[in-house]
């Protein structure tokens, strides 16, 4: 994946640089690791509208000893292993729109490099020293733990499963030398730990008493060598936690790490709290480098049999429920549903309750009436908006005041509230549609220009809606923009730009599309999940009867065969699609309806020669949005060794519609 925004640095902006942690490799996704990666991308999002030079960096963290032992376990090298999983995140990533500026793996050349000049630095100044470690270690969290910390069952504090007795050479950093000036820190800057119970619980850790912390190790080759001992490599609490600056140019690229670098905010989630607001500042204070500005320790999404785990089996898959509910739901879920700080309970029902209520609802509706009004009463053109009265002041005033607060929320990371802002303001121009009754003025013709005042202010609503959804939704502010007729003005549309009520072009023209949402039914979804992992298990145990009898694996059962509804279509008109070399749009008659296909023909087809044309399209594929534009199918075309194509077509004329059996 690109990140969308990389470009040249604006050495004459401010700057705003947020990080998540860079996550672990794990062979199994699941919905929690979605949910601070789209918090980040939402806060830069809206960072990046204000004007500020963003910069949202995330990454993999992948040395250590669990990596190098499930590499094992799976007869691969740890680089190889490491490799597909992380393929597995950036793809997890795009179908998010999650648009991050940087991604950093620790197996990068440049990391590895500069953290051994960290390492040798700290060694040479005093602050890291050998010694020997004895004591119980957490492998699966990476944690070191002394005996007063840990029970008569010998499990780890944090996540309950077994330690290992660890007895071996290491070298240590001071951070109890840094323990009273990292206290004074956070102490006198209250914003440092968020939220408030998190810094709490910090203090009183630091108070407790701080021991020097190893970071190396000899049990295992999976890492970074240590620059001062070959029989060493660096422990993550170095090698991992300064991605933050190594990406960021630290003693590679000073003119970049000088513009960004202190960090503005680190999301991590309330487990990994306590290495970033103790070991993390004490390493940096050792470097002699500001702190970030703060440390934002956010909550677990849990399901309702406690923490997602492989070993427990209640992981939500986050690409399935992309699949099903499409990736701007999904975002919305996250960013609606659990207050950012706190622990949150997912579940697929309350997935479905939030998209029929909010999205469907109130925003489906609000932009599938006002359109269709626009339609009705003005032949789907924009119509200019004349003398305002009382109830069109106050809408207007409503859209001023809930840009205000969306923006104070997002300020302070509460994704909850600016997004209920938000809807009050849904919900409100909803209720002038019900103030106004359009559909009562649209009856005299006298009532013209106060009926297209009205319906001019219900499209300016929904543009400031689409606008402020920018920060959180990828797809749904254009969808209402192309419907609108303000595509072009929402994707350049910055926060400021809000101000402006009639930034919409009177004249331009509406295009009622699908709705933006469709309402799901509950059990009808449930039943169609369970049928198919039903025939999922059979298909399964047919793959494997194939293998046994010696079959060849790309065989389709009849069954399989005869989903596909195979239609002929007549190409009614075909245009380039802008921006694309290679895409054409096709409106094509299927006798009873007409379809919108998008199709890679401009290069051996031009418009002409597709006017009229029969062709055999597969008629029931789901829609698919290909550049923006929606296909609502696929036709069939075949392709010589040198690349032309010839597009399948009857011998004679067949009516449209006609299904090819």
């Amino acid at each position: 994946m690109k990140p969308r925004r990389r470009r040249e640095m604006n050495m004459s902006k401010e700057t705003f640089y947020v990080t998540t942690p860079i996550y672990y490799p794990s062979d199994r996704l699941h919905i929690g690791h979605a949910y601070t990666t789209t918090a980040a991308d939402s806060i830069a999002r809206f960072k990046e509208m204000q004007g500020y030079d963003t910069m949202f960096l995330t990454g993999s963290d992948e040395h250590g000893q669990k990596i190098e032992r499930r590499a094992a376990e799976a007869g691969e090298e740890p680089q190889q292993y490491v490799d597909k999983i992380v393929a597995t995140f950036l793809d997890l990533w795009q179908r998010l729109g999650i648009e991050y500026d940087q991604f950093i793996r620790t197996t990068d050349e440049n990391h590895q490099r500069v953290v051994q000049k960290i390492f040798q630095k700290l060694y040479d100044q005093g602050d890291i020293y050998l010694d020997k470690y004895e004591g119980w270690y957490c492998t699966p969290c990476e944690s070191y733990w002394q005996e007063r910390q840990v029970s008569e069952e010998e499990v780890c504090p944090d996540c309950g499963r077994p330690l290992e007795w660890v007895a071996e050479e290491s070298y240590f950093f001071k951070m109890s030398k840094y323990a009273d000036r990292l206290l004074e820190h956070i102490k006198e800057h209250p914003d440092f730990i968020q939220p408030e119970s998190r810094r709490n619980e910090m203090i009183s850790f630091i108070e407790s008493g701080l021991d020097d912390l190893s970071v190396s190790r000899t049990t295992f080759d999976w890492g970074i060598e240590c620059p001062v001992n070959e029989d060493h490599v660096i422990y993550v609490w170095i090698d991992a936690l300064s991605n933050y600056i190594t990406a960021m140019g630290f003693l590679s690229n000073e003119e970049k790490f000088n513009h960004y670098w202190p960090a503005d905010i680190h999301l991590v989630g309330k487990d990994i709290l306590r290495f970033h607001t103790i070991i993390w500042p004490s390493i940096l204070m050792a470097l002699e480098l500001p702190l970030p500005k703060q440390v934002f320790g956010h909550g677990w999404l849990l399901t309702e049999t406690g923490k997602m785990s492989k070993s427990v089996g209640n992981v939500v898959d986050p690409l399935e429920l992309i699949e099903d509910f499409g990736r701007d739901a999904i975002r919305y879920f996250l960013l609606r549903e659990v207050q950012f700080g706190s622990d949150g309970t997912y579940s697929t029902e309350a997935l479905i309750q939030r998209i029929n209520s909010d999205l469907a609802n109130d925003l489906g509706n609000l932009l599938n009436r006002t359109v269709s009004m626009v339609e009705q009463y003005f032949s789907a053109v924009v119509p200019a908006p004349a003398a305002e009265l009382e109830v069109d002041r106050d809408l207007k005033e409503t859209a001023r005041e809930t840009r205000e607060r969306v923006a104070e929320e997002l300020e302070g990371l509460h994704f909850t509230t600016a997004l209920e802002e938000l809807w009050q303001f849904v919900r409100r121009c909803n209720k002038y549609i019900d103030q106004t009754r359009p559909w009562i003025l649209g009856r005299d013709e006298n009532k013209q220009e106060r009926l297209g005042t009205i319906l001019y202010n219900l499209l300016a609503g929904l543009r400031q809606i689409a606008v402020m959804l920018k920060p959180f939704l990828v797809d749904t502010p254009e969808k209402i923009g192309r419907q609108i007729g303000a595509q072009q003005n929402i994707r350049r549309a910055d926060w400021e730009d809000l101000a402006d009520w009639q930034a919409l072009r009177p004249g331009s023209r509406v295009d009622k599309g699908e709705a933006l949402f469709p309402r799901i039914d509950l059990d009808e979804y449930f039943q169609q999940k369970q049928e198919s992992s039903r025939q999922k298990e059979q298909e399964e145990e047919q793959e494997e009867k194939k293998k046994e009898s010696g079959e060849p694996d790309n065989l389709i059962s009849f069954r399989e065969f005869k989903k596909l509804e195979l239609k002929i279509a007549r190409v009614v008109r075909a245009e380039r699609i802008s921006g694309s070399d290679n895409l054409l749009k096709l409106i094509v008659d299927l006798g009873q309806e007409q379809r919108q296909l998008v199709a890679g023909l401009a290069g051996h087809y031009s418009e002409e020669e597709l006017q009229d044309r029969e062709i055999v399209i597969v008629a029931n594929l789901e829609p698919a949005e290909i550049f923006g534009v929606t296909s609502q199918g696929m036709l069939l075309a075949a392709e010589d060794e040198d690349g032309s194509l010839a597009l399948l077509q009857p011998e004679t004329r067949v009516e449209p519609g006609s299904p090819i059996s």
